[in-house]
């Protein structure tokens, strides 16, 4: 018994120092949003913060990805389609029923838990790389649809959405005030990051982590396998979904290249970049990605190659991303310093 408590008390350290680890990041990441928009504002820097904004959008549609990926281990293909799906109905709700942002996140959210259910019921029956093209195949055909489809603007997209104010109670927040906007919207990221992070520690967040690691087993447990695959492809479909409904809040526009597969392929080199299985580390990945497309692209046209070439780098070197790499030595100086604690 002493040895079994022994162990379940290093288990529970070792949980504790890696919570402790990832909310340091999160918190590392909040900071230096509030920093970079202080100084992007003092020197009129629209561009920047922009691109930022856009980078933390982005952000959120890859935390989604490693919901799947990182803790239930399912290889989606298809993210593009939820993102896309809440950039379109924010889009349609925003221009033609009432400016209203918090209206729009809410039929979003309901629009996407519809359609997240019925995806979840066609691909969750399947696995591994089987999984991954249903639901590229489901995007795909998504994607075609709208591209056709001229009551949504066919290939050119919803165009016109207007510049709303957004009600928070205390205050409004505008698009047209970029460095405004970017502190919203690192909220409502951070906020998604926080609830998912919170899943994550529940007893349904074990189930997913325990399936990766050996789906077999988990019926045994008297867990149901099917049931906590769907619950998890629809909490990123709507993760997915709220973070693409923040887009033509941003942009003033959709376009049907939201749901293309190379939205979803480039969540899924942010996860891997940043740290899958982490959620903070997409964050951190999608960031990375915007700056040295902003700084490449500066210099040269051809600027997916390089980047091409770093996820490689990054595959071989650093195979548990940027903040599986660091994350190790905090762990242990958080476990050194709860150590005299305990004694």
């Amino acid at each position: 018994m002493a040895d079994a408590g022994s162990v379940i008390e290093a288990v529970r350290r070792s949980e504790d120092s890696r919570r402790r680890s990832l909310s340091a990041f999160a918190l590392a990441f909040v900071a230096f949003g509030v920093a970079f928009a202080a100084i992007a504002a003092a020197r009129g820097e629209v561009f920047f913060l922009r691109l930022a904004t856009e980078a933390l959008i982005f952000g959120g549609l890859a935390l989604s990805a490693d919901i799947l990926l990182g803790y239930a281990g399912m290889l989606s293909l298809g993210q593009a389609l939820f993102f896309g799906l809440g950039a379109y109905v924010s889009a349609l709700v925003l221009k033609n029923v009432l400016p209203s942002f918090w209206l729009a996140m809410l039929v979003t959210l309901l629009v996407t838990t519809l359609i997240g259910l019925i995806a979840a019921v066609i691909a969750t029956r399947a696995r591994g790389v089987y999984f991954a093209l249903i639901t590229f195949g489901l995007a795909q055909v998504v994607a075609k649809v709208v591209f056709n489809t001229p009551s949504l603007g066919a290939s050119d997209g919803i165009i016109g959405v207007p510049v709303i104010a957004i009600d928070l109670g205390v205050g409004q927040v505008t698009a047209a005030s970029p460095a405004a906007f970017f502190l919203f919207c690192l909220a409502f990221i951070m906020a998604l990051y926080c609830l998912c992070a919170y899943l994550a520690r529940t007893p349904g967040g074990r189930v997913l982590a325990a399936i990766r690691s050996n789906e077999d087993r988990v019926p045994f447990l008297g867990y149901p396998v099917t049931r906590a695959r769907m619950l998890a492809f629809v909490l990123a479909a709507d993760v997915a979904a709220l973070s693409g409904a923040l887009y033509p809040v941003l942009r003033g526009f959709v376009s049907p290249e939201l749901l293309y597969f190379e939205v979803s392929g480039n969540a899924i080199i942010t996860v891997i970049i940043g740290g899958m299985g982490t959620l903070i580390g997409p964050l951190y990945g999608s960031a990375l990605i915007v700056v040295l497309k902003s700084v490449i692209g500066s210099y040269t046209a051809h600027h997916l190659i390089v980047i091409g070439s770093l996820f490689v780098l990054a595959v071989i070197f650093f195979p548990q991303g940027l903040i599986g790499a660091v994350r190790p030595s905090l762990e242990r100086r958080f476990a050194l310093r709860a150590a005299p604690l305990r004694r």
